[in-house]
């Protein structure tokens, strides 16, 4: 990074507030991770707050002294913004801001932000605009006037914009509400056309017979390097929080010869404000609507089981918690937390997405999960329709083939779906 870009570069405080049953030493992991995310979004951190309370100040969440206290330190090294670990309510941030006299954020308008910079398709900005103006929305009151007067960026100009301006323009965010509705209203009638567009793409991708599997886990984790590792799909690696936005689905074969669908999602993270879970819900129907989940896990990781947790969370919320799962965990180049964790978790695998580590048990453990979820059928196949033929290789797992004077005999692992697809050749 050159000096230029540093210097426009926004100093901010963190502040965590130790809630019960939340420990202390919890809030100083988020409060890492709060660190992680403004990186991500273009920021430096220059200070943290901690407190301890049996419950938030109704007013500013911290109490009025603390957020004198707030204040000093925010003078004393020049920061331009404080953001809060914990969502803020309206009410909340504005009686801050004017304690402070600088901007007061939370982690929700931190994800937001950094979603807004990363959104890339039509679909993508399309989601993290709603899911911005769902966010602002309530919060247009008494700050409608400044709103309106400030220049939202997105794009090349991003870049010097504060956190949390970002995203849509912000002369989208006047004090006139319906004129703010009305730009909600029409995002969300396009979506609901590029989400019926996408559900068509994916029945068609569901009527070849293919299985689907999805890759999930926290953002970071790897995902993405597993993807190109797995199907040469050359998608954007960074190592950095949210890189992949776009769900992309690339074909792979299992050792045992079947094709199925790989799919690469956005990464999940604790504390995922609802209104992008709303927003993207569309897009992750691809992972609720898979044949198994491969869940990939970052050993060396400050928390995996956290990370876990939090992912399992967000899968339950898209109605994907019940979806089959296969925990894998990666960096094993990096950690030999990956063996350890691995055994504390049956029927995980241990991977390194970059070296190519344990890939291939991966594969097997893959096609395992799959086939436990089908059956082995014996098919007679008439000559004249080689189409059936080609089309069980395709689809299933053909475990042997002869020919004789009624047909073509064969034995073939498939799912339910294939199994009623094929049914009117089953041998009697």
């Amino acid at each position: 990074m050159s000096l230029i870009e540093r210097a426009f570069r926004e100093r901010i405080i963190l502040v965590g507030v130790t809630i019960p049953p939340t420990s202390v030493t919890e809030t100083e992991a988020h409060l890492d991770e709060l660190a992680q995310l403004i990186d991500t979004a273009g920021a430096d951190e220059a200070g943290r707050v901690l407190q301890r309370r049996d419950a938030p100040d109704p007013a500013t969440y911290i109490g009025s002294g603390k957020a004198k206290e707030l204040h000093e330190l925010s003078e004393s090294v020049d920061a331009h913004t404080v953001v809060f670990d914990d969502e803020l309510s309206p009410a909340q941030q504005r009686n801050l801001e004017k304690i402070l006299g600088r901007t007061a954020i939370d982690r929700t308008d931190v994800i937001l932000d950094i979603f807004a910079q990363n959104a890339r398709t039509q679909e993508g900005k399309a989601q993290v605009e709603l899911a911005l103006l769902r966010h602002r929305l309530p919060r247009l009151r008494g700050r409608g006037k400044g709103l309106s007067q400030q220049a939202g960026a997105m794009g090349a100009g991003a870049a010097r914009a504060p956190i949390g301006s970002r995203g849509p323009g912000e002369t989208q965010l006047e004090i006139d509400r319906r004129r703010l509705v009305r730009r909600m209203t029409k995002l969300e009638a396009d979506l609901k056309r590029l989400t019926k567009t996408r559900r068509t793409q994916r029945r068609g991708r569901q009527r070849s017979g293919l299985l689907t599997v999805s890759l999930v886990g926290y953002t970071n984790a790897g995902k993405s390097t597993l993807l190109n590792t797995l199907t040469d799909a050359d998608v954007l690696v960074e190592d950095r929080l949210f890189a992949t936005l776009d769900p992309r689905t690339r074909r792979m074969q299992l050792p045992g010869g079947e094709t199925v669908l790989l799919s690469d999602t956005v990464g999940f993270v604790r504390k995922l404000p609802h209104q992008l879970v709303e927003a993207f819900r569309s897009t992750l129907e691809v992972v609720a609507e898979s044949d198994l989940l491969v869940h990939i896990v970052d050993a060396a990781a400050a928390d995996p089981d956290g990370e876990i947790h939090a992912v399992r969370s967000v899968l339950a919320e898209i109605g994907a918690g019940d979806v089959p799962e296969l925990l894998a965990f990666n960096k094993a180049d990096v950690t030999p937390e990956a063996k350890r964790l691995s055994g504390m978790h049956e029927g995980s695998v241990v991977i390194s997405a970059k070296s190519g580590e344990g890939i291939e048990a991966l594969l097997v453990a893959i096609g395992d999960r799959l086939r436990a979820g089908s059956r082995v059928v014996e098919l007679l196949v008439p000559y004249e329709r080689g189409d059936v033929v080609a089309a069980l290789h395709r689809e299933g797992e053909v475990l042997d083939e002869e020919h004789d004077g009624d047909g073509t005999r064969i034995r073939a692992r498939l799912d339910a779906a294939g199994a009623a697809r094929f049914r009117q050749f089953v041998a009697r």
